[in-house]
């Protein structure tokens, strides 16, 4: 069973629109583990219009499942990922005013980068996580930049399942056999919802966790959030 890792980013959206402390971030995390979920996912961003930077201490001391901090690894995400280590780091290639990730890195180009990278994360018993589009050569890529999950963009997945979920799927299913045959680790993130997100996991073999934020917060809306969280167990199981 892969495993569900909440993003909580537009959690904390909602609170910064009206500032203060409603909803509580630190309380909705913790609610969210006792509900099921199995991770907690934050990606601060430069202009900290959701997640803040100072958000993350208090969160990466009441999380107990596993603590995944997504980012472009500028040297301030970095000086703030090895102040407070998460179980997981997932490096995302996002220009500094980027809407949302919407892009995988080029593993190869940028392999020198990503070692040097990876090399100073794992100096404190971080789990890397890459992000990646569903080609070869890209896992390839970041299994030997020393990498220990990539993270599938499922943006392109989503978009298509709709039209024809089996090839929408077929870049996934055969980028996931070469990561299980390079013996790298497989994460998946974007778009992904209660429609689409039990094919997908049934056709990305090895498949071990789930980043999941805009639509379960959006779902939550209408079934609450602690049914939204089993809603999507039930899917991955």
């Amino acid at each position: 069973m892969a495993r569900l890792s909440v993003n909580i980013n537009k959690v904390a959206l909602l609170r910064n629109s009206r500032g203060g402390n409603l909803p509580d971030l630190v309380q909705v995390a913790k609610d969210c583990e006792s509900f099921g979920a199995e991770g907690i996912t934050v990606h601060p961003r430069p202009d900290q219009r959701h997640i803040r930077y100072d958000d993350v201490p208090a969160l990466r001391t009441v999380v107990t499942t596993e603590f995944n901090i997504e980012g472009n690894p500028t040297r301030e995400f970095l000086d703030l990922v090895l102040s407070h280590p998460p179980h997981q780091c997932t490096l995302v290639p996002d220009a500094p005013a980027q809407l949302t990730s919407d892009a995988g890195w080029d593993t190869v180009s940028n392999k020198t980068f990503l070692r040097e990278v990876i090399g100073e994360l794992h100096d404190k018993k971080i789990r890397i996580s890459v992000f990646v589009a569903p080609v070869a050569k890209m896992v390839e890529g970041a299994k030997s930049a020393g990498a220990d999950r990539v993270e599938f963009y499922t943006g392109p997945f989503a978009k298509y399942f709709s039209q024809n979920p089996h090839e929408a799927v077929a870049a996934y299913t055969e980028a996931a056999y070469v990561a299980n045959a390079v013996g790298i680790g497989i994460n998946a993130g974007h778009d992904l919802n209660l429609d689409n997100l039990r094919f997908f996991r049934e056709h990305c073999p090895g498949l071990l966790e789930v980043s999941i934020g805009h639509a379960l917060i959006s779902d939550a809306l209408y079934y609450g959030l602690s049914n939204v969280i089993r809603m999507y167990l039930r899917q991955l199981s």
